[in-house]
This record gives C-alpha cells, sequence and structure tokens, in this order.
C-alpha cells in the first residue's frame, strides 16, 4: 500500500486524496479558511501552506537514498504547497507547522496580510466565539500588526436580502459564499465585485439575496463577514448551550442544533449528517425556531362554563377519563399528529386500540407543493409521517380515516374526538363542527385548544426525548434542549451546556421563566390516561417505550438509543405490521 511521510508520522493510504483532507481525518491540525468540504477548492486564502517533497530513490535498488549521516534525501518542491489543492503520492514527504520553521512563519506572515485591511472588531462582532479567523489567529497569527496606515474601508452593515447581512470590511475574499450560490443552491445570486484590496461579495444591481437556502452562507462564512439579520446582537455564542436534534418543518428531518439561553430556544444551525442534509438546511426551517418560544400552552386546563380555567394534572387526566368512559367506544376517535415521536405515537396506539377499544385511530397529511424544490425542502411538512405508517396509526376493522370524521361528528357517529398535537381546525383540514367533544393535547394555543373540554399541555420536540423517521427512512432522535416543569431529572445530563452550565446545574437554564413551560410529553399524557381508564402501564421513560417498539416492529429490531447515535440509521422499510 502506498505510504505518506506527514511529519515524523508514516501513514497509507488509498485513492487520490488531498493533503489538508488527509491531515484533517487524521487529527493533524491544519488552518484554513477558502476550504470547505462540499465545495470545489480554489485554493485562493494561502493559509493551509505545507512543505511537500519526494523521497529520493535509487534507481537500480528502488531503495531510498541515504545522505553521509544516514538520513534519507528528500528533494523539496521550491515553493510551498497548497494542501488543500496537492494530492498525496506513494513516497511523498510533508512538513506542517509542526515540524517547519518555515511553514510556521509562512502561516503567520499570511494571517498579517489577511488582517491588514480587517477592522479587528472582535468585541463587538456577532461571529466573535464561534469565528474561525479569530481562533486561528489566537494559535497561528502574530502578537501585533505592523500596519500603522489607514485601512481600506468597504460597505457596512448593507442587507443583501432580508436574511442576510453584509459587513464587507471583514471578508477576506475566501469565496464560499460565492461557490455556495454557484454549486450547491445553483441560485448564483452572489459574485465577487471591485478589484483588489477593494472587493467583496455581492449581488447583481438591483437584485436581492432572497435563496431559499441563504443563510448557509452565515454558517460557512469564516470572519463574520455575512450575519444573521434575525439573530445579529440576540446572544453571544459561549452564553448559549447547543442541543443535537432535527428540524421538523419537513419530512426531510435536517440534523440541526438548537441553541438555547435562559431556556429560550434563540436559533437553529445544520448538523453535519451525509444521511440527511449533509451541511446544509433551509432558511424556512431554520427560523422556524421562533414556533417553539411563541404562543405556548402553559398547563393542564378545563372547560368550566364558557372558559377554559387552569387546573392541576390530576384533575384534567380523571375530567379527561371520565369523558372517555361517558362515550361509546365506536363514538370515539383519536387523531395523533405526524409531528409527535415514535414513543408517542406507540402509546397513543396503544390507548386507541387496546384501552379505548375504539377503531377510528388516524393522522392527519399536511403538504405544500409550493414548498418543495429538487434539493431539500419536500412537500410533506411534517416530520413523522413515515413513523406513523411504521408504528401502525391508521383505522382498525370498520373505522373511519380522518378525511369522513367532520361528517360523522355532524350525523352523530362520532361524538368525542382526542387529538394529540394536531389542529385539524386551524390548519383549514376541518370544517369547525357544531357537534362533539373534544379532548386537546396541544404545545400551543390553537383553534382546536381552544374548543377543547379538556386542554392538556404537550411538550414540544425540543423539550423531549424521541426518535423520528424522515421519507427516505432515516431514524432519528431528538434530545431535550430546554427544560420544562416536571421534567424527569434523568433526561438532564442529554442537554447541551453551555460554559455557565458547566459551573451549575443546567437544570434551571439559568433565569427566564416565561419560557419555562409546565407541559409533558405525548407518550406520558397518553400513559396518564390509560391509567386513570384503569390499564396498569408503567413505562419509566421514552427510553422503555422505545424498547419495547424495537421488540414490536422488526424494522427496529436490535435497535436502541445508544445504537442511533447522533447520525441515525437508515432503516429497511417493507411494509412491518406492528405485532
Amino acid at each position: 500500500m502506498p505510504k505518506v511521510y506527514i511529519d515524523d508520522d508514516v501513514f497509507e493510504f488509498e485513492g487520490r486524496p488531498k493533503i489538508l483532507e488527509f491531515c484533517l481525518q487524521h487529527g493533524i491540525e491544519l488552518p484554513y479558511f477558502c476550504y470547505h468540504p462540499a465545495l470545489s477548492i480554489p485554493a485562493n486564502c494561502r493559509q493551509c501552506l505545507v512543505e511537500v517533497g519526494q523521497l529520493v530513490l535509487n534507481r537500480e535498488t528502488g531503495q531510498p537514498e541515504l545522505d553521509a549521516e544516514g538520513k534519507v534525501v528528500v528533494r523539496f518542491f521550491p515553493k510551498l504547497m497548497p494542501s488543500c489543492a496537492t494530492e498525496i503520492t506513494d513516497g511523498m514527504v510533508v512538513r506542517t507547522h509542526r515540524s517547519s520553521a518555515l511553514v510556521r512563519r509562512a502561516q503567520r506572515e499570511n494571517l498579517e496580510f489577511i488582517l491588514l485591511n480587517h477592522p479587528l472588531d472582535c468585541p463587538i462582532c456577532d461571529q466573535a466565539g464561534e469565528c474561525p479567523l479569530q481562533e486561528l489567529t489566537y494559535k497561528f497569527g502574530p502578537d501585533s500588526s505592523r500596519f500603522e496606515f489607514v485601512k481600506v474601508h468597504k460597505p457596512k452593515r448593507i442587507p443583501l436580502g432580508p436574511r442576510v447581512v453584509l459587513d464587507a470590511e471583514r471578508c477576506i475574499n475566501c469565496t464560499r459564499c460565492v461557490r455556495f450560490t454557484e454549486e450547491i443552491s445553483r441560485s448564483r445570486q452572489l459574485t465577487i465585485i471591485q478589484r483588489g484590496d477593494k472587493n467583496y461579495p455581492f449581488t447583481a444591481p438591483g437584485m436581492s439575496f432572497d435563496d431559499p437556502y441563504s443563510m448557509n452562507t452565515i454558517d460557512i462564512c469564516p470572519v463574520g463577514a455575512l450575519t444573521s439579520a434575525d439573530f445579529r446582537f440576540r446572544a453571544r455564542a459561549w452564553e448559549m448551550a447547543s442541543t443535537p436534534s432535527i428540524c421538523t418543518g419537513c419530512a426531510r428531518g435536517c440534523s440541526i442544533y438548537i441553541w438555547t439561553r435562559h431556556n429560550r430556544v434563540e436559533r437553529f444551525t445544520p448538523r453535519h449528517n451525509p444521511l440527511v442534509n449533509d451541511y446544509w438546511m433551509c432558511d424556512e426551517g431554520r427560523l422556524s425556531y421562533r414556533r417553539l418560544n411563541e404562543n405556548r400552552l402553559d398547563g393542564p386546563h378545563v372547560r368550566e362554563f364558557e372558559g377554559l380555567r387552569a387546573a392541576s394534572w390530576e384533575e384534567s387526566l380523571r375530567r379527561a377519563a371520565h369523558l372517555l368512559r361517558s362515550a361509546p367506544p365506536e363514538q370515539i376517535a383519536v387523531l395523533a399528529s405526524a409531528s409527535l415521536s415514535l414513543e408517542d405515537l406507540y402509546v397513543i396506539r396503544r390507548l386507541a386500540f387496546e384501552v379505548l377499544g375504539t377503531p377510528h385511530l388516524d393522522f392527519l397529511r399536511h403538504e405544500d407543493p409550493s414548498f418543495e424544490d429538487a434539493f431539500l425542502r419536500l412537500r410533506d411538512r411534517t416530520p413523522n409521517r413515515t413513523g406513523c405508517e411504521l408504528v401502525g396509526i391508521s383505522p382498525g376493522p370498520d373505522g373511519l380515516p380522518v378525511q369522513q370524521w367532520p361528517q360523522a361528528l355532524r350525523d352523530g357517529r362520532l361524538r368525542l374526538v382526542l387529538v394529540f398535537g394536531d389542529d385539524p381546525l386551524g390548519t383549514g383540514a376541518w370544517p369547525v363542527p357544531e357537534a362533539g367533544e373534544w379532548i386537546v393535547a396541544s404545545s400551543h394555543w390553537t383553534e382546536t385548544a381552544s374548543r377543547a373540554q379538556v386542554l392538556l399541555a404537550l411538550c414540544t420536540h425540543a423539550e423531549a426525548t424521541g426518535c423520528f423517521v424522515n421519507q427516505q427512512g432515516v431514524l432519528q432522535r431528538v434530545r431535550p434542549a430546554k427544560a420544562s416543569k416536571g421534567m424527569d431529572r434523568t433526561l438532564v445530563p442529554e442537554m447541551g451546556k453551555s460554559r455557565l452550565d458547566h459551573h451549575a446545574t443546567p437544570f434551571d437554564r439559568w433565569w427566564g421563566h416565561e419560557h419555562y413551560f409546565d407541559c409533558r410529553p405525548g407518550w406520558e399524557l397518553a400513559q396518564g390516561l390509560m391509567r386513570e381508564l384503569g390499564s396498569p402501564v408503567d413505562y419509566t421513560g421514552p427510553e422503555a417505550v422505545f424498547a419495547e417498539l424495537a421488540q414490536a416492529i422488526p424494522a427496529l429490531r436490535g435497535l436502541s438509543y445508544a445504537a442511533i447515535g447522533l447520525q441515525g440509521v437508515r432503516l429497511d422499510l417493507h411494509p412491518q405490521p406492528v405485532a
């Protein structure tokens, strides 16, 4: 197998990897700005320079030649080479900053050159704390600048579009943003304008940077030249905690980080997952974090006279159980949302078929053809429709499909609807019926919630643990990113930690009790109703529910939370009836 010599180590390799790519895969740090693993390689920042040479082989023996001191003879190239664009060959010798004073000097002086016209405004820059330029300058840059002249000034605080703001003085012309619009989103809305030290990325005259994936350029900008119009100056990176999760905006289920501060969700950012979304996510999904903070339902409520009043969990579950007992099974319908986790859906299915004995169980399909594109966005706006089909959320024998429920309510065939996590009245899926009673579990105040006789507060996916299956059959798990009242403390270790959390308990998420809601996950609410109705169920947590799921559904057999990990698992989704 061919070999490459990097500093004092010998590595074997296959194929034709680039030096930078190979070093990063083997834990050797090299500084870079313009390189991105998902984009083409322009090699224009010159920060990843290394010394490259080739062993001198004896033509007769084919063995490396030795000098007078017995050391192998290496013939180095006359100039330093960009490691991002140089392919490794058999017998290549590479010297990085770890072993070469020449490379260290080149990296230091290149950073000094890059910073000549940079404003050095880290204290007020939105990217401070997560800025590659800031971090690499500390590691590889000079202690101070020798430049004592007036810097070149460029446009500042320019809205390139509705979601991205440009500070051209911070730009180092790495062209990552331009290449993203050319190679990934293919909108070609950005280019480099001006010349020499006055150039920066911009749109064509009169055009707006309204690419539906425009905010990915914020993530890949290594210097804070492109920042989010939505997130600017709201929080510093070190004040927030990030938790791995998924976006629930459509059936793609992009892998993301949920960033929280004082128990309030501040932003979503994409998380690398080659099975689902690579490095990217759409702007609409990214901004859907707002819904997790707004119009939230806090605690259970029961109807008294014409209005809803706050109630205890015991009273509300008891009232809901009384209503369920008062209706014949064939007059009860159970609607589960395709935005709930597998664990929620499984216990709801048990409640409907095993305890209530109703055949009327279904979920609503929320489709939006105008949302779909050829990249990531899908017309199916529910994150777990595949999970509903996998668990078996569908009418039983003689059960009515959900499309017939409004008419069945009007003619008296149905009397009571138990809704988990959906809003059929507010989304226009149903006309508002005059008849029928409603028990609703909802995370938000909705049109359906306002009709409830009993209203139960439901956790969002940012407050619970559970699994989702996207349209491609990839099983992923969400973790609690923010605390809720009554939250199981065994889930706290899974929550992301900020720097402040490392020095105290993350359970209270510091302060901000207006974002600390009294809500419970769907499986726990369904289990509470089952107990009130006399069924002896005792799941100790979502992991116990999933363990039972893994026994019941062949596609999940052998899986566990540990096996799912952060990247998820692609399932074999042939028809799998629930045992």
